[in-house]
């Protein structure tokens, strides 16, 4: 069975055990507890996990299949990355199974906030995407397990053992991603690209600085390169060319950079890169 192979009257049931708005209280996630307290092997400790996901019937069917896995017990249910991270504030969980795209807080910037602000409990992720433009921001907001959406019951429970344990939990799928990009031929151009960044406008973090704690309003590194190629005057399709990725990629960093900073618009945006340094104004006496 996969993650999202409940059909709609299991869902519902697991609704009502998860509670009104998606989100599902510790007793909520009692009958998921029982099961794994029963079922947990060679006496490992139950691990204790939240899951995020904006979708309810999948969000309802990943706590149905959690609940029938041995050693896990699933004490909240969160409809964005907002509520993920309440539920950890309030539940203390081992492990968060997080989707990625949701609204009002995505899965990337909830992650962050969770490994900055509750950095005993670990993130996996589980989505339906493995694209580098979801995998890599994921993983440098410090993610330690990446799962799609067609993993089964015994890869969610290895991955959640093994990041549990300090281990990476990654599919097969996203190791492969993970070795080709690192030494394929795009390892090489990561490489020319940041030695030519020595000499771009945007600054990057000093060595020893605590990762992305200078972007400020919790801009994240991919956001704030756009915001630095929005000040150099590029188009969206422009963007996308430079960095490889979709238009509608561009669009989403930029919607989310906007209402992270609260800028209205591209003039806006070059002025706060100005103000925060995230790109240095050009000096008129070079030109």
């Amino acid at each position: 069975m996969t993650a999202g192979g409940a059909d709609g009257g299991e869902a519902s049931g697991a609704g009502d055990r998860a509670g009104a708005e998606g989100v599902a209280d510790a007793g909520g996630g009692g009958g998921a507890g029982s099961s794994g307290r029963a079922g947990a092997r060679g006496g490992d400790a139950v691990a204790r996990v939240v899951v995020a996901d904006d979708q309810t019937v999948v969000r309802e069917g990943i706590v149905m299949l959690l609940g029938l896995l041995p050693g896990i017990e699933v004490v909240g249910a969160a409809a964005d990355g907002h509520e993920a991270v309440r539920l950890v504030a309030a539940h203390a969980p081992d492990v968060v199974l997080m989707d990625l795209r949701m609204p009002r807080c995505d899965g990337v910037e909830a992650t962050r906030r969770i490994r900055a602000e509750y950095p005993s409990t670990q993130v996996v992720v589980l989505t339906t995407y493995a694209d580098d433009d979801s995998l890599f921001p994921a993983l440098r907001a410090g993610a330690r397990g990446y799962l799609t959406k067609d993993a089964g019951g015994e890869e969610i429970v290895r991955a959640v053992r093994h990041v549990m344990s300090g281990e990476a939990g990654l599919s097969p799928n996203v190791q492969r991603r993970l070795l080709e990009r690192l030494s394929g031929p795009e390892a090489e151009g990561s490489a020319a690209r940041a030695a030519a960044a020595g000499s771009s406008s945007l600054r990057e973090p000093a060595l020893g600085a605590a990762p992305r704690r200078e972007l400020p309003d919790g801009l994240t590194a991919r956001e704030a390169e756009v915001l630095s190629l929005v000040a150099e005057g590029l188009s969206n399709a422009e963007i996308a060319r430079r960095l490889h990725v979709s238009t509608a990629t561009v669009k989403t960093h930029i919607n989310n950079l906007f209402a992270k900073t609260g800028v209205r618009d591209r003039a806006q945006a070059v002025r706060y890169a100005f103000r925060y340094g995230i790109v240095i104004p050009p000096d008129p006496q070079r030109s």
